[in-house]
């Protein structure tokens, strides 16, 4: 048995966490699988909010969820055409500090025909970061799949490290999963908010 992917890994350590009834988020829905598993994680008392500013992630999304809610006890899901960076303003003011899990899985939407040049821009990220960091209760965890093999991935990966690295050790703990032989290969930041 090999080392886990990245995504793999971050579904683990949020299966860890989060419980039946939880509130999560899913910072940059794409295709739906990390809304739907955290979904699956929360259960049917729980609540998922869900951001994307590319109204064909969200319909990839709906297709997903769809096919796989039959039979399953899914958590409550709301999908937002909206930029992450306005997670803040967009999720209801009493899931403050009460927030169990927020994913990120950045880039671009990895589907068929799906424009590559629409990628997540550091700035917005930078701001959803901050917010999920606020949103999250005690012990609760923030996941980052970074992609610095594209164009413009570079630049947002170093970025959010720095953020990540910054953060005192007193408000949270972070932690690495990385590939060292490539540069170029995806990797997974997570923070423990303490």
């Amino acid at each position: 048995m090999g080392f886990l992917s990245v995504l793999s890994c971050a579904h683990q350590w949020i299966n860890s966490r989060l419980q039946p009834g939880d509130l999560a988020i899913d910072a940059t829905v794409g295709t739906g699988a990390d809304t739907l598993f955290l979904a699956q994680q929360v259960g049917p008392r729980g609540q998922v909010i869900g951001f994307d500013i590319q109204s064909e992630a969200l319909t990839l999304a709906q297709a997903r969820l769809r096919k796989h809610s039959e039979g399953n006890k899914l958590g409550s899901i709301s999908l937002l055409e909206l930029s992450h960076a306005r997670m803040a303003e967009a999720v209801p003011e009493m899931w403050a500090g009460q927030v169990g899990a927020v994913m990120f899985n950045l880039g671009y939407l990895p589907a068929e025909g799906a424009d590559a040049s629409i990628i997540t821009e550091t700035s917005s990220t930078i701001a959803a970061l901050e917010s999920a960091l606020s949103l999250l209760r005690t012990r609760g965890i923030i996941t980052a799949v970074l992609y610095p093999g594209h164009d413009g991935g570079a630049q947002e990966a170093e970025a959010v490290s720095a953020w990540a690295a910054a953060l005192p050790v007193d408000q949270a703990q972070v932690v690495i999963y990385r590939q060292l032989q490539r540069t170029t290969s995806p990797y997974l930041i997570g923070i423990e908010k303490k």
